[in-house]
């Protein structure tokens, strides 16, 4: 049995990895802003999967509410084996760059509200001294362009966070996992033309469960591929990459 809190479980990577877990004696928590969402999918799970399950309605924005949320996950669930970090926006970039409040108000989501939550899970996990953190970023963190770089240093901002948490945790046996998705068919990415390097949110979310039942503390690219991509991206010289657009 694992008791699983999600955070973001509205969104689409989330809701098919919680279709996965919905198995055997697992319960499990799932938090989102949007409550006729939320409520759609426990009913649903409920008739689908005979699952343990509850729900709890958090604006990451408001982080004052953090610590009543961690509380009644704890209560509920009475320890947290799994914890995964699945919100986010894809902001307007030219939107950000004209108007800083825009830009603000994106990275407090993409970043802050992220390594916040983090923080508070840690000290459960250190105190539990087991259980895996799991975070949803982007490969866009690994270097920034010119399309998108008020979104990828977000994701940058968190991989860091979550190399520096995973040093810290390590002691404790607890595991810090990483995940960098490429461009995945999303609601989010609905106004974007598609391509064949993007993927679906089961091929995502497949990946996610194969790397925590493995309890992988490290950052991985989903698909793999994606390794190899962003290593090319790493390499090209700043001279070159600074006339390419990006």
């Amino acid at each position: 049995m694992k008791n699983i809190l999600v955070i973001g479980a509205t969104s689409a990577i989330a809701q098919t990895f919680i279709e996965r877990m919905a198995v055997g004696d697992n319960k499990l928590f799932l938090v989102a802003r949007d409550k006729d969402k939320l409520s759609t999918i426990k009913n649903d799970l409920r008739i689908k999967k005979n699952i343990n399950i509850t729900t709890f309605i958090l604006d990451v924005n408001d982080h004052n509410n953090y610590d009543s949320m961690f509380n009644t996950a704890k209560s509920y669930l009475g320890r947290i084996d799994i914890l995964l970090m699945a919100h986010g926006t894809l902001p307007d970039q030219k939107e950000c760059e004209e108007k800083v409040e825009t830009a603000v108000f994106e990275f407090g989501i993409n970043a802050l509200s992220i390594i916040v939550l983090c923080l508070k899970a840690a000290k459960i996990f250190e105190d539990q001294k087991f259980g895996l953190l799991a975070v949803i970023t982007s490969v866009a963190g690994d270097r920034g362009r010119q399309s998108n770089y008020i979104y990828g240093s977000a994701k940058g901002a968190v991989n860091i966070f979550l190399q520096g948490l995973r040093n810290r945790l390590t002691k404790y046996g607890v595991s810090v996992l990483t995940v960098k998705p490429g461009f995945v068919d999303t609601p989010m990415t609905a106004h974007l033309p598609k391509n064949l390097l993007f993927s679906k949110p089961e091929v995502i979310a497949k990946g996610i469960v194969k790397a925590i039942n493995k309890n992988k503390s490290k950052e991985i690219y989903l698909p793999g591929y994606w390794r190899i991509i962003m290593f090319i991206i790493k390499s090209i010289p700043g001279k070159i990459f600074n006339k390419l657009s990006l």
